[in-house]
């Protein structure tokens, strides 16, 4: 039971502030604009801190990789197998989104207008707005969040190139993410309050039918999570290894599943899966650069989930999210989201004021990202974290090395 405690002890006062907000919603409306403004202090928060959290732990690091020139080719490897099925991810999820819809529970007169879909801002205007600002000060606005992302990693490559010239920058820049993550972490200890808060304001605004509206799409990501979890990790584990594949992954995937599930952590995984792909046959050159750097870097969850959200947060506030130019800015988000999130506590918030930020959603429609998040956490631990042993697989095969497997794991 301590373990339980310890282990979800975050996402269980997250449900239980939920719930009491609902309750006030609900029975005690009178009280909600006092509490409303708990909400809004808690979300400040944490716009606040994004711009320095983001810029420190991106900048350092990048500065702070070392001998990456000698794995060159097991990295760019690495990262072409994380962008594909990261994209497969997302894509696929748009697809199930697509073919069964969650949104049917909402007033559609409640929606408001969507300040990217004006019919006035071309493609390419959009593009050079989210990656670029005019100005030096224009990135430190949330409203040029991307900008501001791409600049710390070339920050970061600079600090690099500037070797032992850079020695007291990267120190500084180091300390500095330390720093901002324990901010982060004092942040979300009000979490609770803030999101119960606004919940209260949600079911007050909108009623009864708010329920119905998070119950489905947390049932569509169950699902559809299970779904992938099964058949394209095992399509994966099929191409990288042939027929056998699937057999010898699922039969080595069993502990690191069940880690990521009892402990709610891809960190706390990351040893289980360490010795998986030892049994699997992965070659350790292989594995201990891929799984490490996939803890923080790959998130097959995070990215079906940051779809939903997206889709969520659309469905709220009335927009289509069916537009084409939506779409390939939801999968760049999920891509981007699942490379800065990973190595900050809490890192899923992150990622959710990123999406909010690029896309200019209002007020209304951040408690709703933030909760889905928290209640599909568990099922996208256990993706986020084991999918780090498949892409070892295919890193291998791509790589051209061989499984050597222990000898009771061949089959």
């Amino acid at each position: 039971m301590n373990k339980i405690l310890e282990n979800y002890g975050s996402i269980l006062l997250l449900l239980l502030g939920i719930t009491l907000g609902s309750v006030v919603g609900l029975w005690f409306p009178s009280w909600v604009d006092y509490l409303k403004p708990l909400g809004d202090i808690f979300l400040n928060l944490l716009f606040v801190s994004i711009i320095p959290l983001l810029f420190f732990a991106i900048s350092s690091s990048v500065a702070n990789i070392d001998g990456v020139h000698k794995l060159g080719r097991i990295i760019g490897i690495m990262g072409i197998v994380f962008l594909i099925t990261i994209a497969i991810a997302a894509l696929t999820t748009v697809v199930a989104l697509y073919l069964f819809p969650v949104n049917s529970g909402m007033d559609p007169s409640s929606a408001i207008d969507n300040p990217l879909d004006d019919g006035k801002t071309s493609w390419g205007d959009r593009i050079v707005g989210f990656l670029t600002v005019s100005e030096f000060g224009l990135l430190l606005s949330r409203q040029s969040i991307l900008a501001f992302v791409i600049f710390s990693f070339l920050v970061g490559i600079s600090a690099r190139r500037a070797g032992d010239n850079a020695k007291a920058f990267n120190h500084f820049i180091f300390a500095a993410n330390e720093v901002m993550k324990q901010l982060l972490l004092l942040i979300m200890k009000i979490a609770p309050i803030g999101l119960g808060a606004y919940f209260a304001y949600q079911v007050k605004t909108l009623g009864p039918q708010l329920f119905g509206f998070y119950a489905k799409p947390m049932v569509l990501y169950y699902i559809f999570g299970l779904v992938f979890f099964f058949v394209f990790f095992s399509i994966y584990a099929f191409v990288a290894y042939g027929k056998r594949g699937p057999i010898i992954f699922w039969k080595n995937n069993i502990i690191p599943s069940l880690t990521a599930l009892s402990t709610c952590s891809s960190l706390a995984t990351m040893p289980s899966n360490l010795v998986a792909a030892k049994r699997i046959g992965i070659p350790s050159s292989i594995a201990n650069v891929v799984i490490p750097l996939g803890n923080t870097l790959y998130k097959n969850g995070s990215a079906i989930s940051s779809i939903l959200k997206i889709y969520v947060a659309f469905s709220l506030l009335g927009w289509n999210f069916f537009d084409w130019t939506t779409i390939v800015t939801a999968v760049g988000i999920t891509v981007l989201v699942t490379i800065v999130a990973g190595g900050i506590p809490n890192g899923g918030y992150i990622g959710e004021m990123l999406m909010i930020s690029v896309y200019g959603l209002p007020a209304e429609a951040i408690p709703a990202v933030m909760i889905i998040g928290t209640l599909v956490d568990p099922l996208a631990t256990i993706l986020n974290a084991t999918g780090d042993t498949v892409a070892a697989m295919l890193v291998t095969r791509f790589a051209k090395e061989r499984f050597i497997p222990q000898e009771d794991d061949i089959v």
